[in-house]
């Protein structure tokens, strides 16, 4: 991450070539939000105009040149709900990444669909560089917070709320712990780590092996492990808490989009919803040949148009189903995050 930063701030200085009007545009101050006693993150409203990205590498790369951008389309405070779509789109990113690196795709689709769409760049470490790192739950209060301004500025009464990776699990605790079920309609996760992972089996191995889990928080560099991620582990106290007893509550729609082949969360089976009004889809179970996994989801065709139908079954269509190699962009998106 320090190395990021330095990396970051060279290549914004590289960008001047940019329209003024973009470049220089003003970014919203990020806020400090103190809602559990010696706990801080930040949180901001990207407003810097960026362009739609087919792609997430190329998305996230353009994210490092140009901080607190957002997709065009979202964030448009002056955006009328219509009867067609009366529930305005708040997405939520995931771990180590922010409004633009993850929707700049999803977001100008929705709004050029005639959706009003929001999203923000949520738990930030201050001082940081990036954001989704830091303790869920006082991210899961940023939420709230931003939910409360969209309803404010778009007068909608409800909202729908589509969530990548970690932020799915943020919004959850928002819908579920805050609240937010008063307000949420629709819930959609992408690649949700509903129930946890476990790193292709090693925290189980860790937690078995005495004194594991402390050797691991000693050997792995703290940038590497931040608490947010280690509230995404499976049988997290974290997660514990939010999925007992029930993983949804009445008064919101669920809905899970996942893969058999997430990268990230494993097994599998913990993306999916456990309670029965829960709707879970995987991708390779209606397109067997799109092996896209966790990294590539976002910016995958096929999802994005699930994401489009779920939204508004009216208006679905039947998503295209091409051939997408298993690892498809895997390798790009790590070089681009860590060079």
């Amino acid at each position: 991450m320090r190395t990021h930063r330095q990396m970051r701030r060279a290549a914004a200085a590289v960008g001047v070539g940019l329209g003024a009007s973009i470049l220089w545009a003003p970014v919203a101050a990020a806020e400090e939000v103190p809602d559990l006693p010696g706990v801080s993150s930040v949180w901001q409203v990207p407003d810097r105009i960026g362009p739609a990205q087919g792609a997430h590498p190329d998305a996230a790369r353009y994210a490092r040149q140009h901080p607190g951008s957002v997709p065009a389309g979202v964030n448009d405070f002056s955006c009328t709900p219509t009867s067609v779509h009366p529930r305005p789109v708040v997405l939520v990113h995931g771990t180590d990444s922010n409004a633009y690196s993850d929707w700049a795709a999803l977001g100008p689709r929705l709004a050029g669909a005639g959706y009003c769409v929001f999203a923000l760049n949520y738990g930030g470490e201050p001082g940081g560089d990036n954001y989704g790192t830091e303790d869920m739950t006082v991210s899961a209060g940023q939420l709230a917070q931003f939910v409360a301004e969209v309803r404010g500025a778009t007068a909608a009464s409800e909202v729908d709320i589509v969530g990548y990776s970690q932020g799915a699990t943020v919004a959850r605790y928002y819908v579920n712990r805050l609240g937010g079920a008063a307000v949420v309609d629709q819930w959609v996760g992408l690649a949700s780590p509903t129930y946890g992972g476990t790193l292709f089996g090693l925290v189980p191995v860790l937690e078995q092996t005495p004194g594991g889990v402390q050797w691991a928080r000693r050997a792995i560099p703290p940038e590497l492990v931040s608490p947010a991620l280690e509230q995404q582990a499976q049988g997290s106290p974290f997660l514990d808490d939010l999925n007992g007893g029930a993983d949804t509550v009445a008064g919101t729609r669920y809905t899970t989009i996942g893969s058999w082949l997430d990268e990230v969360i494993q097994p599998a089976t913990n993306i999916a919803l456990r309670d029965r009004s829960a709707m879970n889809l995987m991708i390779q179970d209606l397109c067997p040949s799109d092996q896209s996994g966790h990294f590539r989801m976002p910016y995958d065709e096929f999802t994005l148009q699930l994401v489009m139908g779920v939204l508004d079954p009216a208006q679905a269509v039947r998503p295209p189903c091409t051939v997408v190699p298993a690892g498809t962009g895997v390798l790009e998106m790590i070089l681009t995050e860590n060079f």
